[in-house]
């Protein structure tokens, strides 16, 4: 059994202005990842859903990149209310925000 229910992980790289993939924390990860980490306590999650800082996710093109595992369903979150959909619905309700799915491709 898992130690949480669920863990999140919200990327917060940041590379050189002129770096042409750009990096999540000029695209405001910061501020989200402290939003999710604020909501998660105030909504008594804490200690079944993880809030961690991630070094790049390798989706920079996306950014602000955020996993959900173990479920590993990839978001791209643009806004506060990006992130309190995801909580609401994804870690609360177990149904998938599609609208901010991450569109990887199978690479079998």
């Amino acid at each position: 059994m898992s130690r949480f229910q669920k863990h999140i992980f919200i990327c917060n790289n940041q590379r050189q202005a002129d770096d042409p993939r750009g990096c999540c924390v000029g695209r405001g990860s910061l501020d989200l990842l402290d939003y999710a980490k604020g909501r998660v306590k105030e909504m008594g999650l804490k200690g079944k859903v993880r809030i961690n800082k991630a070094g790049c996710l390798d989706a920079c093109q996306y950014g602000p990149t955020l996993v959900v595992y173990p479920d590993d369903v990839w978001y791209s979150p643009k806004t506060q209310g990006d992130i309190e959909e995801i909580l609401q619905e994804h870690i609360l309700n177990d149904r998938v925000v599609e609208r901010i799915v991450i569109p990887f491709k199978n690479k079998s």
